[in-house]
C-alpha cells in the first residue's frame, strides 16, 4: 500500500518524519478495523512524496514506514541511500 500526500504530488516538498508516520499508522488502523488484525501487521505500507538521500533515514526510522515508492530519486546516485534507509 502507497501513501503520497496530496499536497506533494508533483511540488517536490515531503511529508515531515511525524506527518508521515502519522497517516502510515492511521492506514495501519483503518486496515485492522476494515480488514483484519492480521492483514494490518502483514501489509506493507510504503511512503511516496519526494524521498531523497537526505529526507530517507528520517522516514525509515518511523514504527510504519515500511519503505518507499521512489520517483526520480531512483535515477540518481543517492538511490542507494534510500535502499539502504532501513538498515
Amino acid at each position: 500500500l502507497a501513501y503520497e500526500p496530496v499536497w506533494g504530488i508533483g511540488t517536490g516538498k515531503t511529508a515531515s518524519p511525524q506527518q508521515a508516520q502519522e497517516v502510515h499508522d492511521k492506514l495501519r488502523e483503518w486496515l485492522k478495523a476494515n480488514v483484519s488484525e492480521a492483514v494490518a501487521n502483514s501489509v506493507r505500507i510504503i511512503y511516496g512524496g519526494s524521498v531523497t538521500g537526505g529526507t530517507c533515514k528520517e522516514l525509515a526510522s518511523q514504527k510504519d514506514v515500511d519503505g518507499f515508492l521512489v520517483g526520480g530519486a531512483s535515477l540518481k546516485p543517492e538511490f542507494i541511500e534510500i535502499i539502504n534507509a532501513k538498515k
